[in-house]
């Protein structure tokens, strides 16, 4: 692939990554407005088809722990490939579940290879020279969320097509040449810290929280951001569904767009960051995830202020985040698949605790206790950016050493 941006790497190459980010993680959000659907023909109960969402988290917090720290024990291209090809095959078992427990399975097993996703960005972020990391990874991220926020979207449109199945056969495909595409087009890099065997690895990725401190904060930071970003997300059906506004499934289906234009912003962070202003990204990201909730708040009569919030509220988790993986990604080179193993999941951890949270409230409050839940949640991530910026002395983004030539090995 030609055509080189200033940090060396291809663009064609960049593209390529970033779709392949977006391709893995929607799978595990097809299901989500499909639940009915699929409830009806496998004969399933509200309850049951809803375990298929829980599948898809347990299976994907069980891949963070057990397969990302692979890509510092094993040569990188080949994991990257072996789990988008995995995934592909996991997708059929589910296109073709004639029950639940099959459904369950391969949903499960599904979310578990999908983390293939988490072993693409510090590729990225190793074939990136330092003075482009934050572009490069924000492009990445930017392709993730956009699977993320788009799945529900594109699994509404193809089952209304073909059926529920339709959604999992189209990605199954895409997860094949996907995978044909990496396997072709990706450099070999490293051949992996032979001292470590896989328990060592794993005993290492959790050593991680105790020998970086910026590990620890940023763990922290990145936790109740995405729990404030779950509180939204999480809450919007339970307002959109209700009057003022009584919106159907469908509709509320589309209201994911707004999120786009969040998503789209992680580029611009990523450069920001570049010029060494990564603490300010952070710093403004968090005022801003505080603000959104005023917005919100407002959203509960006014369709202009929700989005106004929903908008705001993603382009500020996108900040923190962005800037907070060019932050970690800089710490250690040669450990970057488990920083990113131990990232992730406290990101996960967060996300899963906003939403399980927010049922609870939402019965309790209501869309006003909701939204106090969720600028609660954003007031502790400024409070823990302060803190950070108060207690270390580190520098805004770590020297990092370069990669080697013989990470942009041929093939």
């Amino acid at each position: 692939m030609t055509g080189h941006g200033s940090g060396g790497l291809p663009r064609g190459l960049l593209l390529l990554m970033s779709v392949a980010t977006g391709a893995a993680v929607a799978g595990n959000y097809f299901a989500q407005p499909l639940l009915d659907l699929i409830g009806r023909e496998l004969g399933l109960g509200p309850s049951l088809a809803a375990l298929t969402v829980t599948a898809a988290q347990v299976g994907y917090a069980l891949g963070l722990i057990l397969l990302v720290p692979l890509g510092d024990l094993v040569e990188r291209r080949r994991l990257a490939v072996s789990l988008y090809a995995l995934t592909a095959v996991f997708l059929l078992v589910t296109a073709t579940a004639v029950n639940g427990t099959v459904l369950l399975i391969g949903t499960a097993l599904t979310a578990l290879t999908s983390v293939g996703a988490q072993v693409v960005v510090p590729f990225a972020a190793s074939l990136a020279d330092p003075a482009e990391r934050g572009r490069v990874v924000g492009t990445v991220m930017t392709g993730l969320m956009l699977g993320l926020l788009l799945a529900r979207t594109a699994s509404g449109t193809l089952s209304e097509l073909g059926g529920w199945r339709t959604v999992y056969w189209v990605n199954a495909v895409l997860m094949v040449v996907v995978a044909v595409l990496l396997r072709v087009f990706l450099p070999r890099l490293g051949g992996g810290d032979r001292r470590f065997s896989y328990p060592g690895l794993l005993r290492s990725t959790l050593a991680m929280f105790r020998h970086e401190p910026l590990l620890r904060w940023r763990a922290g930071i990145g936790a109740l951001s995405m729990a404030s970003f779950s509180v939204l997300w999480t809450a919007l059906t339970f307002l959109l569904a209700r009057p003022p506004y009584g919106w159907s499934e469908s509709a509320i289906g589309l209201f994911g767009l707004a999120g786009v234009v969040g998503a789209l912003t992680a580029t611009v962070a990523g450069r920001l960051a570049d010029r060494g202003l990564v603490q300010v990204v952070s710093g403004a990201g968090a005022v801003l995830l505080v603000a959104s909730w005023a917005a919100a708040a407002a959203g509960a009569r006014s369709l202009f202020w929700l989005l106004i919030g929903v908008v705001v509220l993603d382009l500020a988790h996108q900040a923190v985040l962005n800037s907070t993986q060019n932050v970690l990604y800089a710490l250690r080179p040669e450990a970057r698949n488990r920083i990113n193993s131990a990232f992730m999941t406290s990101l996960f951890l967060g996300g899963a605790a906003g939403s399980a949270l927010t049922s609870v409230v939402w019965a309790r409050g209501g869309w006003g206790g909701v939204c106090v839940l969720g600028a609660l949640f954003s007031a502790g991530t400024l409070v823990l950016w302060a803190l950070e910026r108060v207690t270390t002395k580190a520098p805004s983004v770590p020297d990092a050493a370069p990669v080697v030539a013989s990470s942009r090995a041929s093939h």
